[in-house]
């Protein structure tokens, strides 16, 4: 997630800010995998990963700081993108 954070956020983050948006990743990624679906699958892990990632950083840019909220905003987010028949190159 750090490296997420360098590429998408520009560096506006406190380092207690950091921590929250990696806890809410790791959770949501530890839920996908738990619940198999196909996103995370080896073959799409990295683009699902960085789905949750961005979108996390996306509504802590807006103001989120729940964990809870932005695991379950990006999870949500993430079932909602249509899955291709061939994982992303």
């Amino acid at each position: 997630m750090h490296g997420f954070i360098e590429k998408f956020a520009n560096g506006v983050f406190f380092p207690e800010e950091v921590q929250i948006l990696v806890a809410a990743f790791d959770d949501a990624w530890a839920k996908l995998q738990s619940s198999r679906a196909p996103f995370a699958e080896e073959a799409y892990a990295p683009a699902a990963q960085e789905i949750l990632a961005k979108r996390i950083i996306m509504a802590a840019q807006r103001g989120e700081r729940n964990p809870r909220r932005l695991t379950d905003d990006a999870l949500f987010h993430l079932s909602r993108q249509r899955l291709s028949e061939k994982p992303p190159a």
